[in-house]
C-alpha cells in the first residue's frame, strides 16, 4: 500500500492502473485505517473532491498524466477539473467511512461531518440516475466494478461497435491475455463510452437511448448496505434520516425483483429486454452484505463453493462461461469475498463466513496480493502487488484484523 500511495490518493497498481479508482480508493482508506487513521480520510476526501456537481463520484480521476493506461482522460473528453471518467463504481465509501469512524471518533466525527453531504449527494445520484423501480442499474459494465462479467452477455451482444476504430490496449503489455476481457468486449467497452460522450453525457439520453442499461444485483445490494451505513451515520451526527429511509425501503422492494427462481439465485435483468442474464455470479452473494435473508441463497452459495477448491468464484462453475482466469468470469476477488463473508457473519451463517475467511487468507498467504486468484489452483492471476488486496488483508483477512462483527444495521 505504501508503494502506490501517491500522498493524497494511492493508485490500484503501479503500471497497470497508474490513476485513482473509485472503490479501489474506499478500499485503501479502509487497509489505510489500520495504521495511519489520519490518511485514511485524507484518501476519502480526495476521492470525493472529484465529485460532480450532479453528485456523481467518477470510477477513475487523472491526477497526472500516464502513457500505462487506456483510456485515458482525452477518451473520455468530460471537461472536469480534475479530469474524470464520465461513469461510476459501487458505492462502498459511506460503509468504509463508517468503519474507519469506530476506530476513532473523536478524530473521525469532524471528517465524517465534511463527507456526511458528498456521501448523501452521491447516493442521491444513484437514485436519481440509476434506478429503475428500486433496482439499481449501470449504464457500463465498468460500472459495476466488475467489467467482463458473464450477466452482461445479452446486453453487450446487441452494442453496434462498427464506429469504434482502431486503439491500443496496454492492458495486454502487462497481463497475460488470457487474463483479461477479450477484444471483443473492450469495443464493445468503447462503444458505450463513445455513446455518452457524444450526448455530452446526459443522464436522461444515456438512459433513454443508450446502448447497454442492465439492473444489478452487486451494486444494488452495495447501495443497500452503504445506505444502511449512512443511516447509522446520520444518526451519529444528528442529521435527518428521514430520505434515507426510503431509500432503503425502495432497494429492499427493488432487490426482490432480481430474483430468478430458474437458477435460485439474484440476477441481472437487461432493462432493454426484460430479460434475465440467467447468471450466477459472486455478486450474488452480497445479498447478505445488504443486510437480505434468502435461505435458497444459502444453498446455492454451498453448491458453487463446493465445485471448487477456493471460494469465492466470481461466477458458476458449473456453467459454459465460467473462466477460472479470465478476469470477472470466474476468479476469485479478496475485496468481493470481504464483502461476501462481511455479510455472511452478520446474518450469523458463520459456517459459510468462516469458509470464505480461511480461503481467503489461504489465498493470499499463498500467492501474495494479486489482483484476483484461480479458484481451483489458487494461483495468482492477473496484476500483482495490488492495493484493495493488500488492504482487506490488514483490515479484514490477517490473524490480526477485525472482522467488523460489532457493527449491526
Amino acid at each position: 500500500m505504501q508503494d502506490n500511495d501517491r500522498g493524497n490518493y494511492t493508485v490500484p497498481a503501479i503500471t497497470l492502473y497508474p490513476y485513482q479508482w473509485n472503490w479501489d480508493s474506499a478500499f485503501a482508506a479502509l487497509g489505510f485505517s489500520t495504521f495511519d487513521i489520519k490518511r485514511a480520510w485524507v484518501e476519502l476526501n480526495t476521492l470525493f473532491l472529484a465529485q460532480w456537481a450532479n453528485g456523481m463520484v467518477p470510477h477513475i480521476i487523472f491526477h497526472q498524466s500516464a502513457s500505462t493506461y487506456f483510456p485515458g482522460p482525452d477518451i473520455w473528453f468530460t471537461n472536469k477539473i480534475p479530469q474524470t471518467s464520465g461513469i461510476s463504481q459501487p458505492p462502498v465509501a459511506a460503509s468504509f467511512a463508517r468503519i474507519i469512524f469506530e476506530k476513532d471518533k473523536e478524530y473521525g466525527f469532524g471528517q465524517l461531518k465534511k463527507l456526511f453531504p458528498k456521501f448523501m449527494a452521491s447516493h442521491r445520484w444513484f437514485f436519481e440516475h440509476r434506478n429503475e423501480n428500486g433496482m439499481i442499474v449501470v449504464n457500463h459494465p465498468w460500472e459495476s466494478g466488475r467489467d467482463n462479467a458473464p450477466e452482461w452477455d445479452e446486453a453487450m451482444g446487441n452494442i453496434d461497435i462498427s464506429n469504434v476504430g482502431e486503439y491500443v490496449r496496454n492492458d495486454l503489455i502487462y497481463i497475460d491475455p488470457h487474463m483479461r476481457p477479450q477484444q471483443q468486449d473492450y469495443d464493445r467497452f468503447m462503444a458505450i463510452v463513445y455513446f455518452a460522450r457524444n450526448c455530452g453525457w446526459n443522464e436522461k439520453e444515456m438512459a433513454d437511448n443508450g446502448p447497454f442499461r442492465v439492473a444489478n444485483p452487486g451494486v444494488t445490494f452495495i447501495l443497500l448496505r452503504a445506505n444502511r451505513d449512512l443511516l447509522a451515520i446520520a444518526k451519529e451526527l444528528g442529521e435527518d434520516s428521514s430520505e434515507i429511509e426510503e431509500w432503503i425501503k425502495s432497494i429492499e422492494g427493488g432487490a426482490k425483483q432480481l430474483w430468478n427462481a430458474k437458477i435460485n439465485a439474484y440476477d441481472a435483468i437487461n432493462i432493454r429486454t426484460g430479460n434475465f442474464a440467467n447468471s450466477i455470479s459472486a455478486a450474488s452473494f452480497l445479498c447478505w452484505y445488504g443486510g437480505i435473508e434468502n435461505e435458497k441463497m444459502l444453498e446455492t452459495f454451498d453448491r458453487v463453493t463446493n465445485a471448487v477448491k477456493f471460494s469465492v468464484p466470481s461466477h458458476d462453475p458449473n456453467s459454459a462461461k465460467f473462466e477460472p482466469l479470465r478476469y470477472w468470469r470466474g476468479p476469485i476477488w479478496g475485496v468481493v469475498n470481504m464483502m461476501i463473508g462481511m455479510g455472511l457473519s452478520q446474518m450469523g451463517h458463520n459456517k459459510q463466513a468462516k469458509k470464505v475467511h480461511s480461503d481467503t487468507v489461504t489465498l493470499i498467504s499463498k500467492s501474495g496480493f494479486t489482483e484476483y486468484f484461480d479458484p481451483i489452483e489458487g494461483n495468482p492471476a492477473g496484476g500483482k502487488n495490488f492495493t484493495w488486496t493488500a488492504a482487506i488483508w490488514l483490515a479484514w483477512a490477517s490473524p490480526f484484523a477485525t472482522e467488523f462483527k460489532e457493527l449491526s444495521y
